[in-house]
């Protein structure tokens, strides 16, 4: 009876423990505030509790309040409390909970890696090392295993200047090469390698997806490395391993290898481009031969990747290309459908920079085309043919016009359908529709604007599907570049169902911390259950503290994407402002969880402003011009504070573009606010000098300043150019001493140990900026007092190695010339001497274009400065221009000043005509 008492005490214990544990998670979890004086002492709490391992659902508790905590406050103060050794207790805690619940207790290391405390910074390795071996043990569920590998790349996009400088980028690869490269075992290939061939099974259906979802994750960590670290470090550690992939025996290994070359080609593309397009393209041409199929699909998938992300250079590769995929749609029936979809895939990407070089190969592209609409039975291939052929639209533009009416008559069966079995067909006709509105010439496709203004509002009043209703955004907003007239009578219902769009709450479901939960029960699946449910409109206000998080169904996060895009559009084109408060559904939406939702919010914003600012301009009334002002005074400060505070590089892009758009089209009017000059100069000063907070920014940065991931440096370059439009908008002596404290961040760009995107990059602004201040009050000032700093900068850039650095370098030393004026015509004999070394041995056709314009704006801004009888008959030689023909217009206008001064000069040269 004693020993029985003991051990009812000790299981009561433990019961009540995990009661207190339990009790004290629900509070905190509904209401942290209350509690956030005694976090302390909690957190201590915690570090006794998390060394209790034989009482896993304390330890399990414990480590969810951790987490609410942790996401909470996230705040240095928040773990002095805590001991060094903290983290080891943590990641040893999460061992002893793996086969159970480690699954969700394991989000409490991205919570720390997110909140940017110190204790995580000196255990970055015990927690890559911790995840690895998670994600690598394959007795393990596949659910736990995926989330051990999403933690490391979401450590990689967060921390990855830590990454490198613990030296973890080896150990990645190492573990993670051998299980990304090995045949999976039988019955859990991947279903894209090994499907039945009606191609009726769908991903989500099919049992093997979640394991092979645990080899997708392993790619996912390269692509995550590709888009936050410096390309040549990369490289480095990674090209070794992928070519012992290539030659492998082993299909596995080969389709391992091209996955990983495939993932590559977004983040570092300049890289790619620059310095291994040529071999890495023959290396994918010879694996759409290879014996296997795994093979050959991998392969598709990496010329889709590099047609996607290496254009322009891919593209002059298409005589090698187009014939093998040309005969990929000679079988188009006999093909698995995954393979085909790859295969569609590369075809699309590749096909849609062609431009007009797709020509002699547009009567086999639309016989098979057309065949495959009329011949096949199967939707899916339907459906790739009418996406191919929006493709092949985006190319071909008005050379497709004899095959636009067997194509619109194709598309007319899909376009009307009711029935949910050819939904998928019917949503992809309507993308390929407004494909062909903004391609095929307005004579052709305005007979049909109405009718499909009718057809969009008929469909969406009578289905509710999301993905049917973003296609018809889609489609007015095409049909408005065409014939804005078609759309005007329709504007209101159709910004209705718009509006309602972007407000609705449907498909967004709250997770809420309450779990189902049993006690001592051991049933993984109810410890990791969610209760969910629909969020309704009174919800909406609600403190995002009190949820774990938000899903939102990807058609619905896709609709408010394009509805977005769609309203700034029509705005634009349609020539209306329908209203000020139109703006504020789109606002709202800057605070949706999903990037692309926020992304295409903030251009909507943008788009609102040019379209008043075109109102006004239309019609210059005091409300016009008040309402402008008013919208501007709204959304340049959310511009500035997002570019500022914004989390995902990509949103952070998508607001320095419309901030640029909105300074471009509404110039001085931007500025008007004597504050906004500074706001915009600082918040560009911020994003060169790395100091936002999407920009990780390690203690080595000083180190390897001249290394950066390509996304960080394309980021800067949207910043950089907004410098020239600051320039164009004000006059240059208000521009003058925030354009000292940016020139030296674009300078220091132009280095030699800099890539050539930097190079091409900082050269570029500087004469987009000089350009810019030709047309300002003040502006040659301001550009002579600058031309001793920018004039070695330019010189060295015509002497470069690259010929975009050349050719954008010999631009800027044209636009000196042009701004500066008679205050450098002492360096007239020096850059005529450069160009005249450089016209030697120039071979490329933009270059010398590039060094006609730049003759003609000397001789333009000093005819007295510049020898006419030797420099015009070179000049004249180098003519017509070849490749950048915009700018005809500088040097014609050379050529007419100098028949008024020169005119014997002029007539006597042979090359005239």
């Amino acid at each position: 009876c004693e020993t029985t008492s003991n051990n009812f005490s000790h299981q009561l214990a433990i019961l009540l423990i995990f009661v207190g544990l339990l009790l004290l998670n629900k509070v905190i979890d509904s209401n942290p505030e209350p509690f956030k004086p005694h976090f302390c002492q909690v957190l201590q709490l915690f570090s006794a509790v998390l060394q209790d391992h034989n009482n896993p659902t304390a330890v399990y508790y414990c480590i969810l309040t951790l987490t609410v905590i942790i996401a909470y406050t996230g705040s240095e103060e928040m773990v002095r409390p805590l001991k060094e050794c903290f983290m080891c207790v943590l990641i040893v805690a999460l061992k002893h909970l793996i086969k159970d619940q480690a699954s969700e207790a394991m989000e409490v290391l991205n919570e720390l890696m997110e909140s940017e405390v110190s204790i995580i910074v000196h255990h970055v390795a015990d927690v890559v090392h911790f995840c690895l071996e998670v994600g690598s043990d394959i007795t393990l569920g596949n659910l736990v295993r995926v989330k051990a590998l999403s933690s490391i790349a979401f450590l990689i996009k967060l921390k990855s200047k830590t990454v490198l400088k613990q030296k973890l980028m080896n150990p990645i690869l190492q573990a993670i090469f051998p299980i990304l490269t090995a045949a999976p075992p039988p019955g859990e290939q991947d279903p894209e390698d090994n499907e039945d061939d009606s191609g009726d099974c769908t991903e989500n259906d099919n049992p093997k997806h979640c394991a092979a979802q645990v080899g997708r994750n392993y790619v996912i960590i390269i692509d995550t490395m590709a888009l936050h670290m410096p390309p040549e470090k990369l490289f480095q550690q990674l090209m070794p391993r992928i070519e012992t992939c290539l030659v492998h025996e082993n299909p596995y290994e080969r389709k391992g290898g091209l996955m990983c070359l495939a993932v590559l080609a977004e983040g570092c593309a300049d890289h790619i481009r620059t310095k291994m397009l040529s071999s890495v393209l023959q290396t994918v041409c010879c694996s759409l031969s290879d014996s296997d199929q795994v093979v050959r699909c991998a392969g598709l998938f990496a010329l889709g990747q590099f047609s996607e992300h290496l254009q322009p250079e891919v593209s002059k590769y298409y005589a090698d290309l187009m014939p093998l995929l040309l005969g990929y749609l000679s079988s188009l029936n006999q093909a698995k459908i995954g393979h085909v979809t790859k295969a569609f895939y590369a075809l699309e990407n590749f096909m849609e920079n062609l431009g007009s070089d797709i020509e002699p190969y547009l009567p086999t592209l639309m016989d098979t085309m057309l065949s495959a609409l009329n011949n096949t039975e199967n939707f899916k291939i339907k459906e790739l043919t009418v996406s191919a052929i929006g493709a092949i639209a985006n190319a071909a533009k008005e050379l497709l016009v004899p095959y636009f009416p067997p194509v619109i008559e194709s598309l007319k069966g899909f376009l009307t359908t009711t029935t949910e079995d050819m939904r998928a067909l019917q949503t992809q006709s309507f993308d390929t529709l407004s494909v062909l509105a903004r391609t095929i010439g307005k004579d052709v496709f305005s007979p049909l604007a109405a009718e499909c203004i009718h057809l969009g509002l008929n469909l969406t009043d009578t289905i509710d599907d999301p993905d049917l209703r973003r296609c018809t955004y889609s489609l007015y907003s095409a049909v408005s570049t065409v014939t804005p007239d078609c759309l005007t009578p329709h504007l209101t219902a159709i910004t209705t169902v718009m509006l309602l769009a972007l407000k609705s709450n449907e498909g967004i479901t709250v997770k809420s911390q309450d779990k189902t939960f049993v006690l001592l029960d051991d049933d993984e699946d109810d410890k990791e259950q969610n209760v969910d449910a629909d969020l309704t409109e009174d919800e909406v206000e609600m403190d995002v503290h009190d949820v774990a998080g938000f899903s939102v169904e990807n058609s619905y996060i896709d609709e408010k994407e394009d509805a977005c895009d769609a309203l700034g559009e029509i705005l634009v084109t349609c020539f209306v402002f329908l209203c000020y408060n139109i703006g504020v559904c789109p606002s709202t939406c800057t605070k949706f969880p999903h990037e692309d939702v926020r992304r295409a919010a903030f251009g909507a914003m943008g788009q609102f402003c040019r379209a008043q600012h075109k109102v006004w301009k239309e019609n210059p009334t005091d409300d016009n011009h008040h309402a402008l002002l008013k919208l501007l005074d709204i959304v340049l400060p959310c511009f500035v504070e997002t570019i500022q505070t914004e989390n995902e590089r990509q949103v952070v892009m998508g607001v320095l573009e419309s901030l640029n758009n909105v300074i471009k089209s509404c110039k001085e009017e931007v500025f008007i606010n004597p504050l906004r000059l500074k706001e915009i100069s600082f918040v560009i000063r911020d994003v060169l000098k790395k100091k936002t907070v999407c920009q990780d920014v390690g203690e080595d940065d000083a180190d390897d300043e001249d290394q950066q991931a390509e996304y960080d440096a394309m980021l800067q370059e949207f910043a950089g150019e907004g410098i020239p439009l600051l320039a164009a908008s004000v006059p240059a002596g208000n521009f003058a001493p925030f354009l000292d404290d940016l020139l030296p961040l674009i300078i220091s760009k132009a280095k030699s140990s800099c890539t050539v995107a930097d190079r091409s990059f900082a050269v570029g602004v500087i004469g987009e900026i000089l350009q810019a201040l030709v047309r300002v009050s003040g502006g040659r000032e301001v550009a002579g007092r600058l031309s001793n700093r920018l004039l070695p900068v330019l010189v060295a850039g015509v002497k470069d190695g690259d010929p975009e650095v050349r050719n954008n370098s010999v631009f800027g030393l044209g636009c000196l010339a042009e701004a500066a004026g008679p205050i450098i015509v002492s360096d007239y004999p020096m850059m005529l001497s450069v160009f005249s070394n450089l016209l030697i041995k120039e071979s490329d056709s933009r270059v010398i274009d590039n060094l006609c314009a730049a003759l003609s704006r000397m001789i333009m801004s000093n005819v007295n400065a510049v020898p006419l009888e030797q420099v015009v008959p070179a000049l004249l030689a180098c003519l017509p221009l070849k490749e950048d023909l915009e700018e005809n217009k500088t040097v014609f206008i050379c050529l007419a000043m100098l028949y008024t001064h020169s005119p014997a000069l002029v007539h006597c040269t042979a090359h005239l005509h």
